[in-house]
């Protein structure tokens, strides 16, 4: 395989590394602490809320725009790092 397949098959590996990564996160926010540890954190208040249910409601979809920018940021770099950035 010539040098441009192997860093282009790295590459792919890394953005789906970056992915995954951001998924992960996002399930960990999404369900963990909005379905699974609700209780625990409802015991937490902030602004009048409790922290479990700001989490179902809101803090999935906070932590979602904000890991669009991370990807952004990150993919960014990635694509300056192997040379394949919009120029």
């Amino acid at each position: 395989m010539d040098e441009h397949k192997q860093r282009m098959k790295y590459y792919w590996k890394r953005n789906i590394r970056i992915v995954l990564s951001l998924l992960a996160v996002w399930f960990l926010v999404s369900f963990g602490f909005g379905i699974l540890m609700v209780e625990p954190l409802n015991a937490i208040r902030v602004g009048g809320f409790k922290l479990g249910f700001w989490f179902a409601q809101q803090g999935s979809i906070f932590s979602f725009v904000v890991l669009i920018f991370i990807y952004v940021y990150k993919m960014n770099k990635l694509d300056e790092e192997f040379d394949v950035n919009e120029k």
